[in-house]
């Protein structure tokens, strides 16, 4: 696996490339100029979270083919399972920044990954999170 991407990006910049609600459309542009630049990764928890909020929320109006079209699609990229390395890692992580361990684990993985860049709207603008820096490209 290629251990040297770039950027990660956590579980909203699928849902907003999904997304086909209104409100959604600059966000959904914004989350596909994302995807479609070169070094990017993810990991298994993105997938999962994806999948779960994708199929749950009906107000994306992402169908359940689609949802698998675009899990599929990531195989392109670099995708990090989750193994007991990586736990311990993001506990470490959560104690360390007073995160959420789920918000740790995505740090966690972008660490692992190599990325400087973590593209998510969950966690704190501009914050170095152990090199590893949070970009909110929504703001």
């Amino acid at each position: 696996m290629n251990r040297n991407a770039q950027w990660f990006l956590d579980t909203n910049i699928l849902l907003y490339a999904g997304s086909k609600a209104p409100a959604d459309q600059v966000n959904r542009q914004i989350a596909r100029q994302l995807l479609s630049q070169p070094g990017i990764a993810f990991s298994a928890q993105v997938m999962q979270e994806f999948y779960d909020v994708a199929v749950r929320k009906q107000r994306l109006a992402i169908t359940s083919e689609e949802v698998i079209a675009i899990l599929t699609a990531l195989r392109a990229f670099p995708i990090l399972p989750i193994d007991y390395e990586l736990v311990l890692q993001a506990i470490d992580l959560k104690t360390r920044f007073q995160i959420s361990y789920w918000d740790a684990a995505i740090v966690a993985a972008a660490q692992q990954l190599g990325c400087h860049t973590l593209y998510s709207e969950d966690l704190n603008h501009g914050q170095d999170y152990g090199g590893v820096k949070v970009i909110n490209p929504f703001i």
